[in-house]
C-alpha cells in the first residue's frame, strides 16, 4: 500500500545525494543561479495551482485562517528546532539543515499530487501518480540540493509520514475528498508555494510553515457548509 510514498522518498534520497556529490564541483556563483531560477520555477508552479479553485473568498479566508492557527501553534519554530537539533547533531558548521529540510518539506507536500496520489494509492493501489511525483521530486532534490545542501535529503522523512499517513487514512478520507475539495487545497497549497518561491528571492522571509493548516481547512468549509 505504501510503495508509492516508499518510491517518492526514495527518489528525494538519490537526488539529494547526486546533488551533495556535485555540489563542490559546481561554483557558487551557479549555485545561486541555481537557486533563483528554481524560486522563479516555484513561484510559477504555484500561480497555476492557485488558479485551479473556483471559490476565491474560500481561498484567501482560508489563508488567512490558516496563518492564523500556524501562528498559535508556532509550526515554522518547531520544523527549524526539529532542523536544528539535526544540524547540532551533525555538527557541520558550514551545513545548513534547517533550511533545505524546512523548505524542501513544504515543497514536495503541499501540492495536490502528493494528496491525490496518496488517495488514489490508498484506495486503489494504484501508485502512478506518486511515482510521476518521484521522478519530479527527484530532480528537484538535485537542484535544491546544490543550492541549500544536504537538509534536503531529510524532508524525505517528511514526505514518508505525511504522505504515507494520507495512503493509510484513504478509506477514511475518501467520502471528504471529492473533486472540489481537492480543486480548492491545491488553490490554497498554490499560494503557500508562491511564498515559498518568495523565499528563495530572498525578498522578505514568510513563514510559510505557519500557514500549513489553510490548505486542510477546504475540507472543513465543504463538511459544515
Amino acid at each position: 500500500m505504501l510503495l508509492g510514498t516508499i518510491v517518492n522518498s526514495l527518489a528525494i534520497i538519490v537526488g539529494s545525494l547526486i546533488g551533495f556529490f556535485f555540489k563542490n564541483v559546481i561554483p557558487e556563483k551557479l549555485s545561486d543561479s541555481l537557486l533563483k531560477a528554481s524560486a522563479l520555477a516555484v513561484i510559477a508552479v504555484g500561480i497555476k495551482l492557485s488558479l485551479q479553485g473556483e471559490n476565491l473568498s474560500l481561498m484567501i479566508i482560508s489563508v488567512i485562517l490558516g496563518t492564523f492557527i500556524g501562528e498559535l501553534l508556532n509550526i515554522e519554530d518547531k520544523l527549524d528546532n526539529l532542523g536544528t537539533w539535526v544540524e547540532s547533531k551533525i555538527k557541520n558548521k558550514k551545513s545548513n539543515i534547517t533550511q533545505g529540510f524546512v523548505t524542501c518539506t513544504l515543497v514536495y507536500c503541499v501540492g495536490s499530487m502528493a494528496i491525490v496520489g496518496s488517495i488514489q494509492s490508498g484506495l486503489t493501489g494504484n501508485h502512478e501518480i506518486l511515482f510521476s511525483k518521484a521522478v519530479l521530486d527527484g530532480i528537484i532534490s538535485i537542484t535544491m540540493t546544490v543550492s541549500m545542501g544536504i537538509g534536503v535529503m531529510l524532508s524525505s522523512v517528511s514526505v514518508f509520514i505525511y504522505q504515507g499517513t494520507i495512503t493509510l487514512l484513504a478509506q477514511f478520507l475518501q467520502s471528504f475528498l471529492n473533486d472540489v475539495v481537492v480543486r480548492e487545497m491545491t488553490s490554497v497549497g498554490g499560494v503557500l508555494i508562491m511564498a515559498i518561491g518568495l523565499n528563495f528571492l530572498e525578498i522578505k522571509r514568510v513563514k510559510v510553515g505557519n500557514m500549513i493548516p489553510a490548505v486542510f481547512l477546504p475540507i472543513l468549509y465543504y463538511i459544515f457548509f
